[in-house]
């Protein structure tokens, strides 16, 4: 959002969200950045590029972009008065708990300083499978870590439209309660040029943060005031509606698909248990009928049905070894506690 077509820095657009970070600074709020941009400040510095493999292209416009973008925000916060401080993370950082609470202590020590993270995707490091699937999950996960009360995306749109933007009639859907309205019908399989995201996974961002209590909107990052006005609760973009609060560790769970150190498998009566409307469930020994892999207690498991179709994540309160010493019996404390268990719809 922050480059333009050619994918270049868009200098204008930076300056004007860093104006209002600064005003929303000063009404005491909290704020953590998540910024891309490294890769487009590295192809306005380093030519012939072109020529290297797909991976060392964006190594190396990476590494010399960051350093750039950087001094760009250094400089652009300081004359507000702001200091601001580089946070980069691959997908391996988030990989167990303490990784996961060293990140968070170091985003939290900062904001106690008054300072202002901003956090981006090393893209020097991360490559494959270890890259996030663009900085729209890597914000909704920061903010789920940092148990932030909203997310703002920024975009090239007006927000989620009913249907193609450039179709007449087309209109910004203004609100979105994820239990009610499934957003996918809506959105058009487009990506940015210079990004591996778009309105899907900004959308699937949103739909995950709300199911965790957490409000987010997305909005039209070029244009004046956005961010300002959608912290006010003014009708700009398309917001998602929180639906539910969760536990930090909950939060964790939800974010942390990929990370998994083992799979459970539960029967057919245990999983109608889990997507009941009436009560919550956890995963109790007496519904698994299979465990899978070595885990330690702590850690994330994969929860399976019996047809082998993903049920959600959670952290599992047992280790794998006496976790199968217990497969199948009654009154036993869960396996899963509901608190630590994320569903997919």
């Amino acid at each position: 959002m922050i480059s333009t077509l050619e994918g270049k820095l868009d200098l204008n657009i930076i300056k004007a969200i860093i104006s209002q970070i600064s005003a929303i600074k000063q009404n005491g709020a909290q704020v953590i950045m998540v910024s891309s941009g490294a890769v487009g400040a590295g192809h306005s510095i380093v030519h012939g590029a072109e020529k290297l493999d797909t991976i060392s292209r964006r190594q190396v416009l990476a590494a010399v972009g960051q350093v750039k973008l950087m001094s760009i925000y250094t400089e652009l916060f300081a004359k507000e008065g702001l200091l601001c401080a580089q946070v980069l993370a691959t997908r391996e950082d988030f990989r167990d708990r303490g990784h996961y609470l060293n990140i968070r202590n170091c985003v939290e020590t900062l904001l106690r300083e008054g300072i202002i993270p901003i956090v981006n995707e090393n893209d020097v490091t991360s490559i494959t499978e270890l890259m996030f699937t663009d900085n729209d999950e890597l914000a909704g996960l920061i903010t789920a870590m940092m148990s932030a009360n909203a997310l703002i995306i920024l975009t090239n749109t007006d927000g989620l439209y009913d249907r193609p933007p450039h179709e007449q009639g087309a209109t910004v859907i203004g609100q979105i309660n994820p239990k009610k309205i499934e957003f996918e019908k809506f959105i058009s399989p487009e990506k940015s040029s210079f990004g591996r995201g778009g309105m899907l996974t900004k959308c699937h961002v949103a739909e995950k943060l709300a199911y965790l209590g957490i409000e987010t909107r997305i909005v039209n990052g070029k244009k004046a005031h956005m961010i300002q006005d959608a912290l006010a609760g003014k009708q700009v973009g398309t917001r998602f509606i929180p639906v539910q609060k969760a536990s930090a560790k909950k939060k964790w769970a939800a974010f942390s698909r990929g990370f998994e150190k083992g799979t459970i498998i539960i029967d057919d009566g245990a999983e109608k248990a889990l997507f009941s409307k009436q009560k919550v469930s956890s995963i109790l020994f007496v519904g698994v009928k299979t465990v899978e892999g070595a885990f330690n207690k702590g850690d994330i498991v994969k929860i399976k049905n019996s047809q082998g179709h993903d049920l959600g994540i959670g952290i599992a309160q047992f280790d794998s070894f006496k976790a199968k010493a217990l497969i199948g019996q009654k009154g036993q404390k869960p396996l899963v506690h509901y608190n630590y268990l994320f569903l997919q719809k």
